[in-house]
C-alpha cells in the first residue's frame, strides 16, 4: 500500500514564542479579532483576482499558486481572508520576490526560516494572506490534502466549521490563541487523511 512521505505526515506545530520571533513590523490589525463567516462563493473570484498579478509581477520565479485554507472549500465557514500558497524555487533571498510583491501592495509580516523557509505577506486591505514557500516544502502538500479532503468529506467539513465557531467564541478575549486551539481538530482530520492511501498525484 502506498504511503505519504514522512515529511508530509509530520505536521509542524509552532509556538507563541516562535510567532513573536517571526513577526516583521506591526502585526496585521485583523489579528486582533477572529470573525467566522458563512461560506461566500465570491471567495473564488477574490482568489482569482489576487493570484493573477502574482505571475505578472514575478514571472518565471513562480513555480505554483494555489488557493488554500478554509475559503478554498465550498460550503465551509471561514474568516473572510484568502489564503494563497505561492511556490518559488527558494525563499531565502527575499530580494528576488519581496520588492515585486510590495509593488502589488503586499507587506512582509512573518519570516519563519525554521518552518520550511516560510514567509507570509498580507495585502494592503489585509484580506489576503500570501504564504511563500520553497518548491520542495511539504507544508503546501499538506494544505492541498486538507483542502481536497474537506471538499469531499462533508462530515469533517462540518466538524471543522463547528469547531472554528466554538473556538472563535472561546478565544474572543485572546485571539492569538485561536490558531493554536485548532490544532487538535486539524490533527484528527489529518490522521484520517493519512490513513487513506494517497492518490498518485497528491
Amino acid at each position: 500500500m502506498a504511503e505519504y512521505p514522512q515529511d508530509v505526515t509530520q505536521r509542524y506545530h509552532g509556538t507563541p514564542e516562535q510567532m513573536a520571533a517571526a513577526l516583521v513590523g506591526d502585526p496585521p490589525a485583523r489579528w486582533q479579532s477572529i470573525v467566522i463567516e458563512d461560506y461566500d462563493p465570491a471567495w473564488v473570484d477574490r482568489f482569482a483576482a489576487a493570484s493573477s498579478p502574482l505571475t505578472e509581477a514575478l514571472g518565471g520565479l513562480v513555480v505554483g499558486v494555489e488557493h488554500v485554507g478554509s475559503t478554498s472549500v465550498p460550503g465551509l465557514a471561514a474568516k473572510p481572508i484568502i489564503d494563497i500558497d505561492l511556490l518559488v524555487e527558494d525563499t531565502t533571498d527575499e530580494s528576488r520576490y519581496v520588492p515585486a510583491l510590495e509593488t502589488l501592495g503586499y507587506r512582509l509580516v512573518l519570516r519563519e526560516p525554521w518552518w520550511h523557509g516560510h514567509r507570509m505577506l498580507v495585502s494592503t486591505a489585509e484580506d489576503v494572506n500570501l504564504h511563500v514557500w520553497p518548491q520542495d516544502a511539504p507544508e503546501p502538500v499538506r494544505h492541498r490534502l486538507f483542502r481536497d479532503w474537506l471538499r469531499s468529506h462533508p462530515e469533517d467539513r462540518e466538524l471543522y466549521a463547528t469547531t472554528k465557531r466554538r473556538l472563535a467564541r472561546n478565544t474572543a478575549d485572546r485571539p492569538g490563541d485561536y490558531n493554536l486551539a485548532k490544532n487538535d481538530v486539524i490533527d484528527a482530520i489529518y490522521a484520517r487523511i493519512f490513513a487513506t492511501p494517497p492518490e498518485p498525484s497528491y
